[in-house]
């Protein structure tokens, strides 16, 4: 009987005696084994298990949410160039521009000699209303002196920016005046504009410059176009030079606007991400309108949709310089903090099949980073025979020749113009004393060039102001040695440099814009285009066997 109890808790027994052999090993395990976890570490656990280990049992104490916000961007850039890391402050910034506006006080401005300098304000927004005026010096932000190594870009934005009908208090240093004035500002929405400029170039040809792509970028293309319609236009340049993208959900509904039905726009597809392609509806208003649509090397992402679009279905002529070539598509991705991750999930390919991304290596490429560098000294700034083509040939609809793997090649090569650079002039450029100057001169003469209201005007007056020697004069002082025989060949640079800014902070960005494409070489070839009637391109010429 005694012997079929003890049969009975046999298995309780056994039970037991495993739990306390597993207790007894895990300790010595921990005890003896260089602390090993008692998991099996894949790649996630280890990430976790790493950080467990250094807050648990590093020698000093760690932050450690500043040790991930540190190894988030490591992570990522060992995938593209283009994953990336948002933190959770810088978010907002990123986002501001795309999305169409933002909360703010409505000023733009520059940071000069550690303190900011109120470039313009924006027309009828809250700094107007509240007296704050071009050429103020903000040295103040709610009762705290804000000048010094503290003032940077972000925090002076940080400081500014706020919910909307919230308040804050800017002390400001009026010219030729030493008495801080306090001007109490109530933030108010400030939009952004994507298209910076609607005009037009002659009797027939209106011109529209995106300056990205956001949310509003094509309810403003609507707007804009409307706009030329009341001039009656007959031809239309778009200018995407600079435009480094966007949304691509924007960039496909205005290449919709000018292409007949059921034409491939552009299409994405990824390891996780199947095929999806992006085709025109047929009702946009302006399929038969002559077109040209401006880029250079700035041009990338959504601008490169756009133009791959209008080349690859021949709808119309790309003139400038290769674009960029960014043809990865970034997948936001928030955290709990609101933070973010842009992830690649897929790649694009314009509609003749070409995928526009430049080459790449995972982790740091720094050839990737210097690819401008290396374009510009190996001459394809100014040659298009100097253009590289790394990738495979593809066809248009008309069958003419284009190539993937690095950027959009223009249908027109237009070369950056360099005829009159001198070293001088980049040193003028690079070390910022143009810029400097031309803010001083405004300043100095901001009442009565106020009273030009048009660029045209006002650039008349400047030209008569000999305002080349006086940059000339003032950098001298600045330690920008006088060479004459340079400063007589750039002269027209120097000029035009100091001239369109000049207008730009007394006017603003369209009015800059008409100002440089007064003598632009591109503009001028676009219109040439119109005038000869290509802007639509032509199946190639057969050779003769």
């Amino acid at each position: 009987m005694n012997q079929k109890r003890n049969y009975r808790f046999m298995p309780l027994w056994l039970a037991l005696s495993m739990v306390l052999g597993i207790f007894v090993g895990t300790f010595f395990a921990s005890r003896f084994a260089g602390h090993r976890l008692s998991i099996i570490n894949t790649g996630s656990n280890k990430l976790s298990n790493l950080l467990h280990m250094v807050d648990d049992q590093y020698v000093d104490t760690v932050n450690i949410n500043d040790l991930v916000e540190k190894a988030m961007p490591q992570i990522l850039s060992e995938l593209d160039p283009h994953s990336t890391y948002i933190s959770a402050n810088d978010r907002q910034m990123a986002e501001d521009e795309l999305r169409g506006s933002f909360s703010g006080v409505g000023i733009e401005f520059n940071i000069r000699q550690d303190t900011i300098h109120v470039q313009n304000v924006i027309s009828n927004g809250p700094a107007e209303r509240a007296g704050i005026m071009a050429g103020d010096k903000i040295v103040s932000v709610d009762g705290e002196t804000f000048v010094g190594k503290i003032v940077t870009n972000e925090e002076a934005v940080r400081r500014l920016k706020g919910p909307k009908d919230t308040k804050v208090s800017i002390g400001v240093l009026r010219y030729k005046e030493k008495k801080v004035r306090e001007i109490v500002v109530t933030r108010g929405e400030i939009p952004t504009k994507s298209i910076t400029s609607v005009y037009m170039l002659d009797a027939k040809t209106g011109y529209i410059r995106i300056k990205n792509f956001g949310e509003n970028t094509y309810p403003e293309l609507l707007i804009a176009l409307a706009q030329l319609s009341q001039e009656e236009f007959e031809n239309l340049t778009i200018d995407l030079r600079g435009n480094t993208g966007g949304y691509l959900g924007s960039a496909v509904k205005i290449a919709n606007e000018f292409l007949p039905k059921d034409r491939l726009i552009v299409y994405t597809q990824g390891r996780k991400s199947p095929r999806q392609d992006y085709r025109s509806d047929g009702h946009g208003s302006y399929q038969k309108i002559p077109l040209v649509i401006l880029i250079d090397e700035r041009s990338a992402s959504a601008s490169e949709i756009l133009a791959g679009a209008i080349q690859d279905n021949d709808r119309g002529t790309i003139i400038g310089r290769r674009s960029f070539g960014k043809g990865l598509v970034q997948q936001p991705i928030e955290f709990n903090d609101h933070s973010m991750v842009r992830l690649t999930i897929a790649r694009y390919y314009s509609p003749s099949g070409r995928c526009i991304q430049k080459p790449y290596q995972s982790g740091a490429d720094p050839d990737y980073e210097e690819d401008m560098l290396s374009r510009y000294q190996h001459g394809e700034f100014f040659s298009g025979d100097s253009i590289k083509h790394t990738g495979p040939a593809y066809h248009t609809a008309n069958g003419r020749e284009v190539y993937g793997g690095g950027g959009i090649t223009p249908d027109i090569f237009v070369g950056e113009d360099t005829l009159d650079v001198t070293s001088y002039y980049k040193e003028a450029t690079m070390s910022g004393l143009l810029m400097m100057y031309a803010f001083d001169y405004t300043d100095a003469n901001r009442q009565k060039l106020s009273d030009m209201k048009d660029w045209k005007t006002l650039e008349t007056y400047l030209r008569k102001q000999n305002l080349v020697e006086k940059f000339v004069t003032y950098a001298d002082r600045q330690g920008l040695r006088r060479r004459n025989l340079m400063v007589q060949r750039s002269h027209r640079l120097l000029e035009r440099f100091l001239l369109s800014r000049i207008v730009y902070n007394i006017l603003n960005e369209d009015a800059w814009t008409q100002c440089l494409n007064a003598d632009d070489p591109a503009v001028a070839r676009a219109q040439k285009v119109f005038r000869e009637g290509t802007s639509f391109p032509s199946a190639p010429s057969k050779k003769k066997k």
